[in-house]
């Protein structure tokens, strides 16, 4: 009995301790196997939620015994936040009906709390050194598992669970092709890349403070799977984040070492190549010298770059100049299929019906009047991203600057953070949202400044993987993304809590102040 008194004793103490712990190993490693679909849509509820409850419950208990310290003055930032999504769901089911579906709407509000509420958990059970240390030990050995993992995945043929679409979502384990992207533990690619940017940066500034060499052999184990995740926007990222990080602290050789390895590992990866080199693309534009009209001509595959606005509609004007080239047999049959499929397709809405001769003649008739040139378009991702995603998202904003569209109006992804910001919950939920990071990043950054060197490198990785993750976020939705979020809130509040515990102390003669 006392024993079991002893242990609810520390147990008392210690709860919010073990729940990050806890979530450290649940978040990264455990897969997004659903517990429940939710209606229309392939987003489900997951362990990671009922065990988000669980934490939501000791945050509540802990409160009220006073046995949890808050941060204050940032808390209120978070609860506007929160108030200013809420309102912007409100608005947009009731008001503007651009949420179509009430609880879906709900559930994109809710989970934004949701992921945030680990921010104040890990905040509280900060009270030395000894803590900040422990979890960071944690949470690099969770990394190496993810990498392992994710090698395992690429080269032994290890599952994986993802949630890329509505089919994957449901949870089936997967054995990913010899070309496929991996997702280790992950729900997809990108929020593995994401990952793995977030922490290399807090990593290598470990492997400065320590100068143990395996934390240097956990990063390159990272950066390979880094590459062969193949999220060019990640890549792209860290090689600015790592750089400029490592350029500040003047570690020139150190880089050199880093940038040398990523030269050299990333063949690993022929996506990563090929998406690197087709980001633009020489392509044959065909322009109808009558009408303007302009197509391109090739048989697209996944990995093809996508005519984009360059269909049979489009005006000249988009074009602009180009270089004129002689076209080859290949690229005139296409060409030519391409036309007759467009007249019989024009044919079949006005009634008009084409004989074998004529629509051979129509066919080399509108083919003699195009003029071939040579144009650099982008991939089909970045096409959707300006063409499909954007303009959406920028539609629901001038909607309703102030509050925007309400959360999951925009559907699962903007492909990107900002304009999903912006379009989802406005100016309001948007420049809160930025207030809540800025008060986060600032005070860590002021810390930082008055730290023994050996200890500004890990806060300075913290910083510059926030950096890293900021790019990417312009590209992809990473503050949405579960496993992602989860990590980032979670770090942010260990080192929030942290900073302040390295400062420095000034000293004037023998007393401490």
């Amino acid at each position: 009995m006392q024993k079991l008194s002893k242990l609810l004793k520390w147990l008392d103490i210690h709860l919010l301790k073990v729940l990050v712990i806890g979530f450290i190993f649940l978040i990264p490693l455990y897969p997004k196997l659903p517990v429940r679909m939710v209606n229309y849509t392939y987003i489900a509820i997951r362990v990671e939620d009922f065990y988000m409850v669980l934490v939501g419950l000791a945050i509540a208990i802990q409160f009220f015994r006073k046995k949890m310290e808050i941060p204050w003055k940032i808390l209120y930032l978070f609860l506007l936040y929160w108030g200013a999504v809420f309102l912007s769901f409100i608005w947009g089911y009731y008001f503007q009906k651009t949420v179509i579906i009430d609880h879906l709407g709900f559930l994109h509000s809710a989970r934004r709390i949701e992921y945030m509420l680990i921010f104040f958990v890990a905040y509280s059970t900060i009270k030395s050194k000894k803590d900040f240390f422990l979890y960071l030990k944690l949470i690099f050995s969770v990394l190496a598992i993810v990498s392992l993992y994710g090698f395992g995945q690429k080269f032994m043929g290890w599952p994986a669970v993802q949630t890329m679409n509505p089919e994957y979502a449901k949870g089936y384990i997967l054995v990913l092709e010899s070309w496929s992207r991996i997702s280790s533990t992950f729900a997809g690619h990108y929020d593995l890349s994401a990952y793995i940017i977030l922490l290399m940066p807090i990593l290598i500034g470990y492997f400065l403070y320590t100068e143990s060499k395996k934390y240097f052999i956990l990063f390159l184990l990272s950066l390979g799977t880094l590459v062969l995740a193949g999220s060019r926007a990640s890549y792209i990222a860290y090689l600015f984040s790592i750089t400029v990080f490592l350029v500040m602290m003047r570690k020139f050789k150190l880089l050199a070492i880093i940038l040398i390895a990523t030269a050299v590992l990333t063949p690993l990866s022929d996506n990563l190549a090929n998406r690197l080199t087709r980001t633009f693309q020489q392509t044959k534009v065909f322009v109808d010298s009558e009408t303007g009209q302009t197509f391109v001509a090739r048989n697209m595959t996944p990995d093809d770059l996508p005519p984009g606005d360059f269909g049979s509609g489009s005006n000249l004007s988009t074009v602009g100049s180009g270089i004129p080239v002689v076209v080859d047999t290949d690229t005139e049959y296409v060409a030519r299929q391409k036309i007759r499929e467009d007249l019989l397709q024009e044919g079949k809405k006005s009634g008009k019906t084409y004989s074998p001769e004529e629509i051979n003649s129509a066919v080399d008739l509108v083919f003699l009047r195009q003029i071939p040139i040579i144009k650099y378009l982008p991939d089909i991702s970045i096409s959707t991203r300006l063409q499909v995603s954007w303009p959406r998202a920028f539609h629901a904003f001038w909607r309703n600057p102030l509050l925007g569209s309400g959360p999951s109006s925009l559907g699962e992804a903007t492909d990107g953070d900002y304009l999903r910001w912006l379009g989802e919950t406005g100016l309001l939920g948007t420049l809160l949202f930025l207030a809540i990071l800025g008060s986060i990043i600032m005070p860590i950054f002021k810390h930082t400044k008055k730290m023994q060197q050996k200890y500004a490198y890990i806060f300075y990785g913290f910083l510059f993987g926030f950096v890293g993750l900021f790019i990417n976020a312009g590209y992809i939705d990473l503050f949405e993304a579960s496993k992602l979020a989860y990590m980032f809130w979670l770090l942010a509040g260990i080192f929030f809590a942290s900073s302040k515990l390295f400062v420095q102390k000034k000293s004037v003669g023998k007393l401490k102040i």
